[in-house]
């Protein structure tokens, strides 16, 4: 009952007990709070001091690029093909008569001159032929002799009536079969020592002979009128001159026809050659041939130059850059080929304006001359065109333009 009807003195006995927490509860809360404020202080510090940086920060400097005007110079209009040597005379030696082979005068791949002995058939054969068709010939000269002797008795005796015409015309007929016994012991002597001039094989024109295809002791075939299979003894090519065959396109023909009625001179005739390992064009030769039809399935025409080769370097078979000059040198406009940009199907240079503003500009390319590019459209000469830094060239951004040279390089374009 005490307890009931005294409920202050409760309120203030439990308003008066001690706090019983642990200590370290009370001090983690109040570190927690100390390093809450001094990190919002750093943060507060370094926001403002990387604001007044960047207040005063000064602004980028522009990209540094090259210019040049267009480089203006006088050049011909050349047209540029592969082509292949072939030489002018190329034959297959093969035996013209059969026999024994019995000597073999020359070294695989050498050269050889115009009458050169290559091969020896035996002749024993075409000796023994000849010998009978000149036996022959004697018989039949002989009986030509007597028939001669004949006709001259009958007709004289026919003066003297001791004979009849029928006689006379007899006789007439001997002579005549036996003068033509003759002639026929003739061809066939004739026929003999070809034979046996056919047993030596002499080179037809100098070149350079192939690896041969037959041994001494070989058994050959032999037909002057290749009505039968005949051996295949060697091959020779002529190597001075040579030819270089290459084919035109339907556009460069038209663009080589146009240009060679128009000059109507020998300057399309005119052509220079580089080998596959030379840098510059250091040969000439003569275009001498333009077939008279374009393939039609091709759309090209095949046309040839004829290619001195006095050294006998070049070979049959080799494969070479050619040029052909078109037309007379006049005025074009030239620009570094690392210059032009090609953007799908079109062209690009990078010009800059006086403001220092980049703008691309579409442009119309020709041939490589002297290491640089053609530009046959598409600039003005007064254009700035940028020719190195072309990556920090952003179109509509601007740039720190500095003047540079470009240079032409006659030995990159054969004679110049």
């Amino acid at each position: 009952m005490d307890q009931i009807s005294n409920p202050s003195s409760c309120k203030r006995e439990a308003v008066s007990l001690p706090d019983r927490r642990p200590a370290w509860r009370v001090w983690r809360k109040s570190a927690t709070g100390v390093a809450l404020t001094v990190i919002a202080a750093f943060a507060y510090l370094g926001f403002s001091h990387h604001r007044d940086a960047r207040a005063v920060a000064p602004p980028a400097a522009l990209p540094l690029v090259t210019v040049s005007k267009l480089l203006q110079r006088a050049v011909d209009t050349r047209l540029g093909f592969l082509g292949q040597f072939s030489a002018v005379d190329r034959i297959e030696l093969r035996a013209q008569v059969g026999g024994i082979l019995t000597e073999i005068h020359f070294k695989d791949g050498q050269i050889v001159h115009k009458g050169d002995l290559l091969f020896v058939i035996d002749p024993r054969p075409y000796e023994i032929k000849l010998a009978q068709a000149n036996a022959q010939l004697q018989t039949a000269m002989a009986r030509l002799a007597f028939a001669n002797y004949q006709l001259s008795r009958a007709q004289s005796l026919r003066r003297n009536e001791f004979a009849t015409q029928e006689t006379v015309d007899q006789r007439t007929s001997d002579q005549d079969a036996s003068a033509a016994a003759v002639e026929d012991a003739k061809a066939r002597v004739r026929d003999a020592q070809l034979d046996l001039e056919y047993c030596r094989v002499t080179a037809p024109f100098t070149g350079r002979i192939g690896a041969r295809q037959v041994s001494i002791g070989s058994l050959v075939a032999g037909s002057r009128a290749a009505v039968s299979p005949t051996t295949l003894l060697a091959t020779l090519v002529s190597l001075d001159p040579l030819y270089l065959d290459f084919d035109m396109s339907e556009s460069d023909y038209l663009t080589f026809a146009r240009e060679r009625a128009r000059v109507g001179g020998p300057l399309a005739d005119r052509v220079l050659i580089g080998l596959s390992d030379e840098n510059s064009l250091t040969r000439e030769g003569t275009l001498d041939f333009v077939d008279n039809s374009l393939d039609r399935s091709s759309g090209t025409i095949h046309a040839r130059a004829t290619v001195p080769n006095h050294d006998l370097f070049l070979a049959p078979g080799q494969f070479a850059r050619l040029r052909v000059t078109v037309a007379p040198p006049a005025q074009v406009a030239l620009l570094p080929d690392s210059a032009v940009v090609l953007d799908q199907s079109q062209h690009l240079v990078m010009t800059v304006g006086q403001d220092g503003t980049v703008t691309p500009k579409i442009v119309q390319i020709g041939e490589l001359r002297g290491g640089l590019r053609v530009i046959r459209s598409g600039l003005e000469a007064g254009d700035r065109v940028v020719v190195d830094g072309l990556v920090r060239a952003i179109p509509g951004t601007k740039v720190a333009p500095e003047d540079g040279a470009i240079s032409y390089d006659a030995a990159a374009d054969g004679h110049g």
